[in-house]
């Protein structure tokens, strides 16, 4: 995630006005697109959801639980190239065409990280992806996703509408967070098993009707 990655700039009104580097995008406020993938599957009648666990070291919500894989668009991408997003952060690969359209969001978050304000101003299109690949098997970047877990649907949306307190959620975390502390430790990175307790104030902070209507539309799906 450099800070001189260029990003399409856009005006309230969502018309594009030019680029401009990760960094100053989010040290303005500029109107940006992002891309939103939730990992679901199913095991007889139980339905399951994955949510990544962001590393400390990110620009915005480091250490939050977050969507499975997401990411800006760069300059000149649309939305049907992101999907290289799944591979770059998680290693899955799958092709636009599997993806299942759940919407559009638009969010607006002001904050600070790292001693730095950021806002951020993003519209993302927001998809789910049917997958079983075994989560030993994933393959994270080591710079943007420390852990992977998984709970059922229908607990994390009764976390989100705040019927369950907390959740206990079982995934994968990296045993080095970088690669430059793998180097210096010269260990290779690797994942291991990890369970957490999980609370809906943990997770990237947004409205949660958002992360309630993903759950009600994850659950609504065939499959």
């Amino acid at each position: 995630m450099p800070d001189d990655e260029l990003f399409d700039i856009y005006d309230k009104e969502l018309r594009h006005i030019g680029t401009a580097t990760r960094a100053d995008t989010h040290a303005r406020g500029y109107w940006h697109r992002s891309f939103h993938c939730w990992l679901a599957r199913r095991d007889g009648d139980r339905r399951y959801v994955r949510f990544q666990l962001r590393q400390l070291t990110k620009d915005t919500n480091p250490g939050c639980f977050d969507i499975t894989a997401a990411g800006h668009l760069t300059a000149g991408e649309t939305v049907r190239d992101a999907v290289r997003e799944l591979e770059e952060e998680i290693g899955v690969t799958a092709s636009f065409e599997e993806l299942i359209p759940l919407g559009q969001i638009t969010e607006e978050e002001e904050g600070m990280v790292n001693g730095r304000p950021f806002i951020d101003r993003e519209v993302s299109d927001v998809f789910a992806l049917i997958s079983d690949v075994p989560l030993t098997a994933l393959r994270l970047q080591p710079e943007e996703v420390a852990g992977v877990f998984e709970v059922e649907v229908e607990e994390l949306l009764a976390l989100f509408e705040g019927r369950r307190g907390e959740l206990a959620a079982h995934g994968v975390e990296l045993t080095g967070s970088t690669r430059a502390e793998a180097e210096a430790t010269n260990e290779p990175i690797g994942l291991r098993p990890s369970t957490r307790s999980v609370r809906a104030n943990q997770f990237v902070p947004r409205d949660n009707r958002y992360y309630v209507e993903v759950m009600n539309k994850l659950l609504a799906l065939s499959y």
